[in-house]
């Protein structure tokens, strides 16, 4: 369990400093809201797995 929820700590930092590095940085406005699209989709993706690790369906994913 503990496990599971430093894998959540670490996908919400990194979806943070992306986003923050995506507003920071001067990136063209189309290529700025799609690179935030895919990084919410992505660490939508990852948050539901681990939430489902730690609901018992699957596996929880291992930090070594």
């Amino acid at each position: 369990m503990l496990a599971i929820l430093i894998n959540l700590l670490i996908i919400v930092l990194v979806i943070g400093v992306v986003w923050w590095l995506i507003d920071y940085l001067p990136v063209p406005e189309p290529l700025n809201k799609l690179v935030k699209v895919v990084t919410i989709v992505i660490g939508a993706i990852a948050i539901i797995y681990a939430l489902l690790g730690l609901a018992g369906v699957v596996p929880p994913l291992a930090i070594r």
